[in-house]
């Protein structure tokens, strides 16, 4: 799952949004790093569309414009927590071979 996909679907974990609400809130999630373009994002969306992951939730027009609001489907959420399984263990792997190499290692402003 490439680092988009993931932040898309966790933004969406807690409630449907629609296209600048996911870049905002996958802005906010990754701590400034992931900064989606409009394109990129509507390109992830079709694939997670595609492959049953996210489904729309509803359109509504604001403003004169169509907006959709997408949602997280029960297979998106799955795939979502196995991703973080994944990455947690891969994590855990690499701290703890950094920790029999160098001692005290820092974890997000923290030692390990």
């Amino acid at each position: 799952m490439t680092e988009p996909a993931f932040f898309i679907l966790t933004a969406l974990v807690d409630e449907p949004r629609h296209g600048y609400g996911i870049v905002q809130e996958v802005a906010e999630l990754s701590g400034g790093r992931v900064q989606l373009k409009i394109g990129t994002l509507y390109g992830v969306l079709d694939r997670l569309t595609a492959e049953g992951l996210v489904e729309l939730d509803r359109e509504e027009v604001w403003q004169g414009r169509l907006r959709r609001y997408y949602r997280i489907t029960e297979p998106g959420a799955h795939a979502l927590d196995a991703e973080a399984v994944r990455l947690a263990e891969n994590a855990r792997s690499a701290l703890d071979r950094l920790q029999g190499r160098h001692g005290a290692v820092r974890i997000a402003g923290g030692l390990a």
